[in-house]
């Protein structure tokens, strides 16, 4: 049986042949560009982000004197919603307090190259907010009843505040909680996590996720106030099994109850897997659509534009996987004749680098006529690297207008020579090093059934360049055993694992990872491990980027 890839040509050495590129301009390496640090703004949407705490208005300044009245709390700790009395005395009679709470803002650091995007980092910004407005009795006294607030965990400054001066100071603190749900069910059920509690500091700010002691990956949350949901699958044999969530800054701090934060201790959940069902099939989720804060997703975008350019283009659809068609539409074009209609890419990597490690290219989409200053015509998305790029309308070397275009990831189909669909990305390695298998990234024959032992390839097209979305993280039965890179490769990744364990429906999960290898940047915690929160709180949302989590199931036989 001849296998053929998602453009229907049969796989050899032209599906991983570079397509025809026309270089625009050299760059440097990335690392040699000024960096520029931009604090992202959390784009709305974003499921799960409560409200900023008690009344969400932040506290007018105020100082802080050295001596205050210590105020008295019903408790000095609790968890979500748990109630708390405010109490104070021995402060100046009859007066009107505005009670405040110290809390902050979480966000992620990049740098936006003219052809990449760097991770360089989080920012917490520390403020109050104001409670309530309280006053004291004709003795000096108040009290104030009120619950905690869905917000960052530690501890958190309470202050009595009047004509600018705090008179009067407490502390409360946030500890974690942890549910899941289920708690049963067969292979491959989902299973959401939740911890609450997170903190708004480096090493109080993350969790790792675990699944019977296998470390499954990463969860945060700077954009969802401290509280991080993830959802990992069910992975055999049947019986009990234990979600365990500790204490991170990547990978588990084990001995928490000796650090500087013992309220980050963690919990463990058992679930019972009831049953094999088989595996489930292939599966894509991108994490949800919500409003990008920052339109400059990469300089690309505005490179090599003419800044005297009257003509304005759109797509009839703006972003998918490759092989997507879409209409380009300009309007307002000055000039006529032959136009030439290029998709602006670039070609590369990130291990041979030394100078100039990669640089713009253009791969032809067509050309048209114009003639009355307007371009409608279709195009198909190439078989190229995803996330974001432009088509340009160009006359020679005159780029006269462009448009946006994000390609998504996706698994590539095998196919026989029929048409008809044999796998979707999963099959069994070529190491023989002939050409075929060279061409293939070493996927061989298409199957879902492996022996123990057996190496397994997985498929996946439009796999980006940026350090948010050149490569994605691989757990098998909720263990990471390492990561694939698209960029060398024009997009097309196929990752090589080892079929383990026994007989019976095992689990392959890949997600996204924030890459801190070259370029590398001082303080970028959450680097080359899976992000099982990123649907939710990743940099890439607020630039568009829509980089998802691929399931896959396999059968070990005997």
């Amino acid at each position: 049986m001849k296998i053929k890839n998602s453009a229907g040509r049969l796989l050899g050495i032209a599906v991983v042949a570079i397509l025809p590129v026309a270089i625009l301009a050299p760059v440097r390496a990335a690392d040699t560009n000024p960096v520029v640090p931009i604090n992202l703004v959390q784009p709305a949407g974003i499921p799960g982000v409560p409200a900023l705490p008690f009344t969400g208005v932040k506290s007018a300044d105020f100082t802080t004197p050295s001596t205050m009245v210590n105020l008295d709390m019903s408790s000095q700790q609790g968890v979500y919603d748990d109630s708390f009395t405010i109490s104070g005395k021995a402060l100046p009679a009859s007066t009107p307090l505005t009670l405040t709470w110290s809390t902050s803002d979480g966000t992620w650091v990049t740098d936006i190259q003219p052809n990449s995007v760097n991770y360089l980092g989080i920012k917490y910004t520390k403020y109050n907010v104001d409670i309530a407005t309280v006053s004291t009795d004709a003795s000096g006294a108040f009290s104030y009843k009120g619950k905690v607030p869905h917000d960052f965990g530690g501890v958190h400054d309470i202050y009595a505040v009047s004509n600018g001066v705090a008179l009067g100071h407490a502390g409360y603190q946030i500890v974690r909680t942890l549910t899941v749900s289920p708690k049963s069910g067969p292979i491959g059920t989902p299973i959401t996590i939740t911890y609450t509690g997170l903190g708004a500091t480096l090493y109080s700010g993350g969790g790792a996720v675990h699944w019977d002691s296998n470390y499954a990956g990463e969860m945060h949350a700077l954009w969802t106030r401290g509280t991080a949901q993830v959802v990992i699958r069910a992975a055999g044999p049947v019986g009990t099994h234990y979600v365990e969530v500790k204490d991170a800054l990547t990978f588990a701090y084990l001995n928490i109850l000796q650090s500087p934060i013992p309220f980050a201790n963690g919990g463990i959940v058992p679930f019972k897997v009831t049953k094999d069902p088989g595996p489930q099939a292939p599966s894509v989720i991108y994490p949800p659509v919500v409003q990008p804060t920052i339109t400059q997703h990469t300089t690309i975008a505005t490179a090599g534009l003419d800044p005297n350019t009257k003509a304005v283009a759109s797509l009839s659809t703006t972003s998918g996987p490759i092989l997507t068609k879409t209409t380009v539409n300009v309007s307002g074009l000055t000039t006529s004749g032959p136009h030439q209609l290029v998709w602006a890419t670039v070609v590369g990597n990130r291990v041979n680098c030394t100078g100039t490690c990669w640089a713009y290219s253009a791969i032809p989409l067509g050309t048209v006529d114009v003639s009355n200053g307007t371009i409608n015509k279709e195009v198909t998305i190439p078989d190229n690297l995803g996330g974001w790029h432009v088509i340009q309308i160009k006359q020679g070397d005159v780029i006269e207008a462009q448009a946006p275009f994000y390609v998504k990831e996706s698994i590539m189909p095998f196919y026989d020579k029929n048409g008809k669909v044999v796998s979707m990305g999963l099959a069994k390695a070529d190491n023989s090093g002939s050409a075929q298998a060279i061409a293939t990234g070493g996927a061989g024959t298409p199957t879902n059934k492996f022996k123990a032992g057996e190496e397994i390839t997985i498929s996946i097209k439009g796999v980006g360049w940026t350090q948010l979305d050149n490569t994605l993280a691989v757990t098998y039965d909720n263990g990471y055993v390492g990561y694939g890179c698209g960029f060398n490769s024009n997009g097309y990744m196929v990752v090589h694992i080892r079929a383990t364990g026994a007989p019976g429906t095992h689990i392959i999960d890949l997600h996204p990872l924030l890459y801190t290898q070259q370029p590398s940047f001082a303080n970028t915690p959450y680097g080359m491990v899976p992000v099982l929160s990123a649907d939710r709180d990743s940099p890439g949302l607020a630039l568009g980027y829509q980089i998802p989590t691929i399931r896959f199931a396999v059968t070990i036989v005997k």
